[in-house]
């Protein structure tokens, strides 16, 4: 009898197994279709959906997207409120391209009013792919949880080359300022991360700072690829 059990529990696990992984296949392929609709170089804004429009990060989050719509650049989120609220709403205004890519949450997070192209997921996974295909950079503002996991992901993904000239841009150095701390004094220092690491960040509290950072690169990037037909392109 326990032998059955055990067997059936197995069976059971091997195809939820199969169905979940199926379902994760299915958005990706429809998340690359909605990425193939923007035609234009995207950057992504990251931060909390908590905050309210008199925060600062909203009003700076809000000019920073601005700028990258008149540079010609899509502006991608998470389709949420507070500060991806601002960076879509800072595109729209500005007569560019908003992008949202939402997940289904159980509190807080509602596609924005601001979002023009946008796409709901189920799962986490496929979102974080969308975010990074359709982008060619990134700026984080003051989040929680959910900033900090894209921050460390982006930064795993250059740190181990499977995306080249990603810059990741940290908006409001004081906010930032600990976790560099920690980065520096106690991670670098146990030899847990490699010299130079670190300086896969950029920290600044200049919207047009963080602006050209990205556009930069971005330039640089396709001069190279223009120089050098051959050079893939990791993203």
């Amino acid at each position: 009898m326990a032998e059955q059990i055990e067997r059936e529990l197995l069976e059971r696990e091997e195809g939820n197994s199969e169905t979940h992984a199926r379902a994760i296949a299915e958005e990706i392929a429809a998340g690359f279709a909605v990425v193939d609709t923007i035609g234009r170089p995207g950057v992504t804004i990251f931060g909390s959906a908590r905050i309210r429009e008199d925060n600062p990060s909203y009003a700076a989050a809000r000019t920073v997207a601005a700028l990258f719509a008149d540079d010609g650049f899509a502006v991608v989120t998470g389709g949420g409120p507070g500060v991806m609220e601002a960076a879509n709403r800072g595109a729209a205004e500005a007569g560019g391209v908003s992008v949202g890519f939402n997940i289904e949450l159980p509190h807080e997070q509602g596609m924005n009013r601001y979002v023009q192209i946008g796409h709901t997921f189920d799962h986490f996974y496929a979102r974080k792919v969308m975010l990074v295909k359709a982008s060619e950079g990134f700026v984080l503002f003051p989040g929680g949880f959910g900033t900090l996991d894209e921050l460390f992901e982006a930064l795993t993904l250059e740190q181990t080359d499977k995306v080249f000239d990603f810059p990741i841009v940290l908006f409001d150095k004081a906010y930032w300022r600990g976790l560099l701390d920690f980065i520096d004094g106690t991670v670098l220092a146990n030899g847990l991360i490699s010299p130079g690491d670190q300086n896969l960040l950029f920290t600044t509290d200049d919207p047009k700072e963080a602006e050209r950072i990205v556009v930069d690169c971005y330039r640089k990037r396709r001069a190279d690829v223009q120089a050098s037909p051959a050079k893939a392109d990791a993203r």
